[in-house]
């Protein structure tokens, strides 16, 4: 056979060899970079990208790379590329309070992912908190709510001790006016909570086994309203009146708030209430010196391990009391980019996101996705997961995702701080919110 005949025939074979193939394996494969927090999340995300590099990346001519940038410009980072409407990132990371500022920047995903709406496997509320205006703008990929904490060992005895029971009933109704009888946490209201607090505080029970009754984090930060909302919302309160206009001017909204003043003010929470956060509360707790507080679901490995607490297996969660038991409900998650060049591409990774099994993974490797599924079925390594499932289906509320959701926050905080540490009264503090808020719309 001659060099003609040669040449001939490795030709045919490479034509008919690359006929066989899939078109993404002809293709130079599609990098999509996706923006992701930097810590337990995308050590977890990781985990799934790597899975999908490896085994879906050769047949789908898509690739993932993850972007992190640092914790302290993280967000100015980001923002500043979606202000210049760049492509250099395809998947943006966004937040419940910060969907809405975003959203100009963001494809709505209904447009792009079928069934997202309304056969989402996500959790209803957890796909609600990644909303604008009723569309879905990212996908829920880690879930944050609020439990109430409290020692099991306590509530218990005081379930079952007479003594103690009489003694709750006398300080109710000296300190209150209502002469309440314990109940188990599970079916309290407000009151008894604000009974509970002051029957296990030692300046009014001497012989309680806690120096106060909870831990109330009331320092000027957004995330500590986040946690008060809870009060607001279980009391039959929200932001807005029956029309969905704001409404900070309610006998609910400054009920709401003076059950934190009152408590601070009557000594059932820690002098330094006023200045504490997250790991203050939980120091407070850990070292003995409240029964029960509200915390974020992310406590509770701390709370309850045999590493870092001396109650470890003796803390118990519950639902915040009522009359509506509510729950603060926001996600951590990405959407697409309107700016991307590579949007074909990224619909294809985010499809394999929003399936069980993607979420499976992730929650594996330490992410907390609000998929029912995959929470209840991770019982034996997480008991919190199940819970956390329950709560966001039965209590989840979101506030609001517009734009100005944060200096909202920010315009809360620094008025209920200020009430809660007794330097200006609630009527005061209502009105100044009202016309702030009102402010940031005009």
């Amino acid at each position: 056979m001659n060099r003609k005949n040669v040449l001939s025939l490795l030709l045919s074979a490479v034509v008919v060899l690359s006929m066989s193939l899939p078109l993404a394996a002809q293709e130079e494969a599609v990098t999509i970079k996706m923006v992701y927090w930097p810590g337990p999340e995308s050590e977890a995300m990781e985990q799934v990208v790597e899975y999908w590099n490896t085994n879906m990346a050769p047949e789908t001519g898509v690739e993932v790379e993850m972007v992190l940038f640092s914790r302290d410009v993280f967000w100015e980072r980001q923002d500043t590329i979606l202000a210049a409407q760049s492509p250099e990132i395809d998947l943006v990371y966004t937040a419940s309070y910060i969907v809405g500022k975003q959203s100009p920047s963001l494809e709505n995903l209904e447009d792009y992912l079928e069934g997202i709406a309304e056969d989402s496997v996500f959790i209803g509320s957890a796909q609600d908190s990644l909303k604008v205006e009723g569309s879905v703008y990212a996908l829920p990929l880690d879930i944050g709510l609020h439990f109430m904490y409290y020692r099991m060992d306590l509530i218990d005895e005081l379930l079952s001790n007479a003594e103690w029971q009489a003694r709750y009933t006398e300080i109710a109704e000296e300190h209150l006016g209502e002469a309440r009888e314990p109940k188990p946490i599970e079916e309290w209201d407000w009151t008894d909570y604000k009974a509970a607090s002051l029957f296990f505080t030692q300046s009014y029970n001497p012989d309680s086994p806690t120096e106060y009754g909870t831990v109330i984090q009331a320092k000027n930060l957004i995330y500590n309203v986040m946690l008060w909302n809870d009060v607001l919302w279980s009391m039959g309160g929200s932001w807005f009146d029956e029309e969905g206009n704001f409404d900070f001017t309610t006998d609910t909204f400054a009920d709401a708030a003076m059950l934190y003043g009152d408590l601070i003010a009557m000594g059932a929470s820690p002098a330094g209430s006023t200045t504490y956060e997250y790991p203050e509360a939980n120091q407070a707790f850990l070292t003995g010196k409240a029964a029960f507080f509200i915390q974020w679901s992310a406590a509770f490995n701390e709370l309850n391990s045999a590493e870092t607490s001396p109650f470890a297996g003796m803390v118990g969660i519950s639902r915040m009391p009522g009359p509506e038991p509510s729950t603060h409900v926001h996600c951590l998650g990405v959407g697409l980019s309107k700016y991307s060049e590579n949007k074909e591409a990224a619909v294809e990774w985010l499809t394999f996101l929003a399936t069980q099994e993607a979420m499976e993974m992730y929650a594996a490797n330490g992410g907390v996705p609000p998929v029912m599924d995959v929470l209840m079925g991770m019982a034996d390594q997480r008991p919190e997961f199940p819970l956390i499932a329950e709560h966001a289906d039965l209590y989840g509320y979101v506030e609001t995702t517009v734009a100005e959701t944060v200096p909202i926050l920010e315009v809360l905080a620094k008025r209920l701080s200020a009430v809660w540490a007794g330097e200006v009264d609630i009527a005061e503090a209502q009105g100044q919110t009202q016309e702030e808020v009102a402010a940031l719309f005009e």
